[in-house]
């Protein structure tokens, strides 16, 4: 996102600077190490769900732990069960593992972007002779900004259960969710969905902490934090002292910071939708500060990235890198300044209207 580091995020860092930056004062994270609490005390506050905390581990990145989870559930040749549109880093450390992406296209509808759960049964039950091991679910979803209810989520609940699959579940968007619409950690719906699912989160999204390089897993299943415990410092990556500090304080101390982004946020969505040309489809996204538009319509191919990034000089994301469900889709960051907005949608329009011109002369 396009703006300052939350004051208390910078506070932190510059008393950690000031006074120490040597070892960590922490000598493994088997009991939650110091931010087991702090998860803990931010599921309760913000989504009134109660985990325990000393089933925290730390990484350096949710691909890292997303990653170190593969390698201790799943053999070579495993499939994960996935949503597409799929944000590309996840299948990327899905296919280095040897593992296979089996993946169920979300669709666009007139009430948002669903998925059909019988397709995923589907592709959960009829893989052969493979093994279908994971449900890697993203909630809410990059990029579609779709944030699942409660029907959707039990019923991909029941279809975990009926083929016993582990849940990855990334969450890292849920502090980014816009009223009405709530977030439902996936595995707080029930005691035995709690103990097969593995919550993946940080700070990154929500409040710019990427370049510090820190996450956390909850490990609902016991032998999957022991498994994680065994190789400890093998996969999760080293943690820095400033990462955990910045994360700490970020989830302590930056509600009321977060809370006057996701009003802008909230405000930017909207301009999305007022500044676009009515040929590029956009639904409103109920979580992220991502824009998903459908530029199908446009006639520039599989990519449209490269006529925005030429025509318009507006960088975007190329929705083909999302996957086949990706084609002819690109994806705008929103968190910015408004006069930021204002003028990528303004090159937008204009860069579209020239080629319509253009072409109309031929």
């Amino acid at each position: 996102m396009d703006y300052p580091t939350a004051p208390a995020v910078r506070e932190a860092l510059h008393r950690r600077v000031e006074s120490d930056l040597g070892y960590p004062a922490w000598f493994d994270d088997s009991d939650g190490g110091p931010l087991g609490q702090v998860f803990a005390e931010r599921m309760l506050r913000r989504f009134r769900t109660v985990v325990d905390g000393t089933h925290v581990r730390m990484f350096t990145d949710i691909n890292q732990a997303l990653l170190a989870t593969l390698h201790v559930a799943t053999e070579p040749g495993d499939a994960v069960l996935l949503h597409t549109p799929a944000c590309p880093p996840f299948v990327d450390v899905i296919t280095r593992a040897g593992r296979r992406a089996l993946t169920v296209p979300m669709e666009p509808t007139s009430q948002g972007w669903k998925f059909d759960p019988v397709a995923m049964e589907g592709a959960a039950r009829d893989l052969g002779s493979g093994r279908c091991r994971i449900l890697f679910l993203v909630n809410p979803h990059n990029p579609t900004g779709r944030v699942l209810v409660r029907e959707e989520l039990e019923d991909l609940a029941e279809i975990v259960l009926r083929h016993d699959l582990l849940v990855i579940s990334d969450e890292v968007h849920a502090d980014l969710v816009f009223a009405p619409h709530q977030h439902i950690p996936f595995a707080s719906l029930s005691n035995e969905i709690a103990s097969r699912t593995v919550t993946l989160t940080s700070g990154s999204k929500a409040f710019n902490l990427a370049g510090l390089r820190c996450a956390v897993a909850h490990a609902g299943p016991r032998w999957i934090r022991e498994a994680f415990d065994e190789r400890r410092g093998l996969m999760s990556g080293q943690v820095s002292v400033l990462g955990v500090e910045a994360l700490k304080a970020a989830w302590t101390h930056g509600d009321g910071w977060l809370d006057q982004v996701l009003t802008v946020l909230d405000r930017n969505r909207r301009l999305v939708a007022d500044g676009l040309p009515d040929s590029i489809g956009y639904q409103i996204p109920e979580a992220t500060f991502l824009a998903w538009l459908d530029c199908r319509r446009l006639g520039l191919g599989t990519d449209p990235m490269p006529f925005f990034r030429d025509e318009a000089k507006v960088l975007l994301f190329s929705g083909s890198a999302f996957g086949p469900a990706g084609d002819g889709f690109v994806r705008l960051n929103f968190a910015t300044s408004r006069p930021v907005l204002d003028e990528k949608l303004a090159r937008l329009r204009t860069a579209l209207a020239c080629a319509s011109a253009t072409t109309s002369h031929r």
